[in-house]
C-alpha cells in the first residue's frame, strides 16, 4: 500500500492513486475500506445473484464494492463503496456505466457488517444513503445471518437466515433465500 497524502483529497484524486479503490472518502479524507475474507465473499454471492437476474431482465446494472458514489448532495467530498449497488435501466447517462465514479444515487445500496465496522459507521451510511435518495438499502450482518432492509419512506425490516430476500419495487421479481447469501 503507497503512502497516504496528507492534504485534503477531492473524489477524482482516489481515481489517480494506484490503490484508490480501497479508499471511501469523509471529508475529503481518504479512509480504508476494510473487508474480511467472510464478508467479501458474501458480497460476492449477492452480486453474482444480483448480476444474473438484472443482466437476464434487462432491469439496469450492478455494481461491486469498487464502485465509488459521489452522490452527497450536502457533502461533495464524501464518497462511499457500497459493497454491492444497482442502478435502474435508463438512470445512467447513454445507459452505460461512467469510467469515474457515479454521480447519481444508487438505487439499491447493500453494506455486508465486517468485523471491524463499528454500529455508528453502519448507521452513518444508512443515514448517508438515505439523504442521497437510496431507495433500498440492505444491511447483512454474517455473525447473525441476517439482512436489516431500510428504505427511504423510513420503514425497516429484517429478514433472518430462513426468510427471503426481495428486490421489492426497486428489482422487480428478485429474491434470494437469505440461506443461500451464508453458504
Amino acid at each position: 500500500m503507497n503512502e497516504l497524502p496528507t492534504q485534503l483529497l477531492e473524489p477524482e484524486d482516489l481515481l489517480k492513486m494506484p490503490d484508490g479503490d480501497h479508499y471511501e472518502l469523509i471529508d475529503g479524507v481518504p479512509v480504508e475500506k476494510h473487508m474480511g475474507a467472510e464478508s467479501d465473499e458474501i458480497g460476492l454471492i449477492l452480486a453474482s445473484l444480483l448480476s444474473r437476474f438484472i443482466r437476464e431482465h434487462k432491469l439496469g446494472h450492478a455494481f461491486g464494492p469498487k464502485t465509488g458514489y459521489v452522490c452527497f448532495p450536502s457533502d461533495p467530498k464524501l464518497l462511499r463503496l457500497p459493497d454491492v449497488s444497482f442502478i435502474a435501466k435508463g438512470r445512467l447517462k447513454g445507459d452505460k456505466a461512467p469510467k469515474g465514479h457515479i454521480t447519481i444515487a444508487p438505487d439499491l445500496a447493500v453494506e455486508v457488517v465486517s468485523p471491524r465496522d463499528p454500529y455508528v459507521l453502519i448507521e452513518t451510511k444508512v443515514k448517508e444513503y438515505r439523504s442521497a435518495g437510496v431507495k433500498l438499502i440492505w444491511i447483512i450482518t454474517p455473525e447473525t445471518k441476517t439482512v436489516l432492509i431500510r428504505r427511504l419512506d423510513g420503514t425497516c425490516a429484517e429478514v433472518s437466515e430462513t426468510g427471503t430476500l426481495s428486490g421489492e419495487d426497486v428489482i422487480p421479481g428478485f429474491a434470494c433465500p437469505v440461506a443461500e447469501l451464508f453458504v
